[in-house]
């Protein structure tokens, strides 16, 4: 069965490690070895109470999302291969997920690696190191994209802390945006935080990062180090976590927002209509993920597996993967995905009653809000499961909270050398926290607004913005129309006289600029008069 594809690009240490676990999961939910060859149904056939040949039907009718699959030459079961391009500065990182159990599962040409890599440092993933190896990158992607039918996008797992992740993985983002300006570019972007931290200068990569993901990003899922080792040490009572187990963490979450693009099910969708139901407006794309049940082993037995259970669990801020409080804010929109044996009548009363019960946590505005998918294939070792992703105004204290430490260090010029010395401007920093800020404001403009306000006229014209996410300019009609108008007059006049003193007499006489100017609040009648009364002055 034909599906729309998704490219997989993962960056940086945090990148590769963070999609070695995704390709685990996503290899035990479609039942395929590490080998990339299909094993059985295994626990899932038991758990979404489907007979082995449905649930074989059901695991490989779109496992070509993310796979290729290559028929064996020998007449066995065929090969699927990722469709996936693992990218670092540094040959290490990439010879470790080489030599790993999954090393044999990728196409050989889709490891690149740099020599030097990038210190931590955003300018040399962005403009130093990373361009040298840039054009290799895209070339494998090309191939990559040639070869499928009706390719859905990209999506990019990288951090936003490091050099590469956020330095490189911005400028493959950027150059992807060029080459593929029709498909849609989805970003699982893992930002810093003080309590799992490896460097003193994660605020600027971060922050520097931002302000590329709000330009060339269509959807950007943010996880945050902060809320994983919360889950890790509050929820799943793991007092000492390591990467690998926040990891497995993120993996989950991933493999929940791609279930619908995996498997069939009822109102499943692709990357283009959960963007168009999620985002609202074209800045507004960072997105909070959340998971339900967390439940630690020892407490599985105890845990509620009803939908009405599993609904409040992913509006509860000990389920979200982003350390925000969702009180302090609003929703603008959510996608809710159930899987496992639920039906349609139960998740929709259930995310109907909590929209009722927490009215004033949506905003009014944007009517039907929430959304339900389900898909009946539960993950491995769960009888049921859901995830949740959230377009919330309480995203800002993320942002905040990076600006706040990027602010410490930037008012002294701590470490801004190291950026110089690379080809980092000052201006760059600037304009990333003014980025940043007006994000902010944005998020809380929206937050404070209500059904009868004015601004509604404004989100219209919002609206039309390009996809691209340039700053929108507030417009009302009456503006345009006498812009419009000052306009045609302008061209009149120039018209006028150009035929008499020649075009060199308009371009070096600055009074004619300032009669055109006067003339743009007024009507095109009274725009003509004061313009030619003008000209007439100016003639002798």
């Amino acid at each position: 069965m034909s599906c729309r594809e998704i490219i997989s690009v993962q960056v940086g240490q945090a990148g590769n490690q963070v999609g070695e676990a995704f390709w685990r999961a996503v290899l035990a939910e479609h039942g395929l070895g590490t080998d990339g060859v299909y094993k059985g149904p295994g626990e899932i056939a038991n758990a979404a109470g489907l007979s082995p040949a449905e649930v074989e039907r059901q695991q490989l009718n779109r496992a070509g999302v993310y796979f290729s699959q290559i028929d064996s030459s020998s007449g066995g079961r065929p090969k699927f291969v990722p469709r996936s391009v693992q990218v670092d500065l540094e040959q290490g990182v990439v010879d470790r997920v080489r030599s790993s159990a999954l090393g044999s599962l990728f196409r050989p040409d889709t490891f690149i690696n740099g020599q030097s890599g990038a210190g931590n440092n955003w300018g040399k993933g962005y403009y130093t190191e990373g361009p040298e190896i840039l054009d290799q990158i895209l070339d494998v992607l090309r191939g990559q994209a040639e070869r499928t039918d009706a390719l859905q996008g990209f999506q990019l797992i990288h951090s936003l802390g490091g050099g590469t992740g956020g330095g490189l993985g911005s400028l493959i983002l950027g150059k992807l945006r060029e080459d593929f300006p029709d498909r849609m570019l989805a970003t699982y972007s893992i930002l810093p935080s003080p309590k799992v931290s490896e460097t003193v200068v994660e605020p600027y990569n971060c922050l520097l990062s931002i302000h590329q993901l709000v330009e060339s990003s269509d959807l950007t899922v943010c996880l945050d180090n902060e809320a994983l080792y919360d889950i890790a040490v509050r929820t799943l009572k793991n007092e000492a976590p390591n990467f690998d187990d926040l990891n497995n963490l993120v993996a989950q979450v991933m493999c929940g927002t791609s279930t619908s693009l995996r498997f069939p099910g009822q109102l499943n969708g692709d990357l283009r209509k959960l963007a168009m139901n999620l985002v609202p407006f074209p800045r507004l794309h960072f997105l909070v993920p959340s998971y339900a049940p967390f439940v630690a082993k020892g407490s599985v037995a105890f845990q509620g597996t009803s939908v009405a259970e599993l609904t409040q669990s992913l509006f509860d801020r000990k389920n979200m993967l982003v350390a925000c409080e969702p009180r302090f804010g609003r929703y603008l929109t959510a996608a809710t995905m159930f899987r496992g044996p639920i039906s349609s009548r139960e998740a929709e009363s259930a995310v109907n009653q909590l929209q009722t019960k927490g009215s004033s946590a949506f905003v009014e505005w944007i009517p039907d809000n929430v959304s339900v998918t389900l898909c009946n294939v539960p993950p491995v070792g769960q009888r049921s499961a859901a995830v949740c992703l959230a377009n919330t105004t309480s995203i800002q204290d993320l942002f905040k909270r990076t600006h706040t430490q990027f602010v410490a260090m930037f008012k002294r010029y701590a470490y801004m050398h190291r950026y110089t010395a690379v080809g980092v401007d000052e201006m760059e920093f600037t304009e990333a926290e003014s980025n940043t800020m007006d994000l902010v404001a944005e998020y809380q403009r929206y937050q404070d607004a209500s059904a009868g306000d004015e601004a509604k006229e404004e989100y219209v014209e919002e609206g039309r913005t390009s996809r691209r996410g340039k700053a929108p300019r507030r417009n009302n009609a009456r503006r345009l129309g006498s812009e419009t108008t000052s306009s045609l007059t302008c061209d009149i006049l120039r018209v006028i006289v150009t035929w008499i003193f020649g075009q060199s007499w308009i371009v070096h006489t600055d009074q004619f600029t300032e009669v055109l100017e006067c003339t743009a609040p007024l009507s095109e009648l009274a725009a003509g008069a004061l313009a030619l009364d003008a000209v007439a002055d100016i003639l002798h």
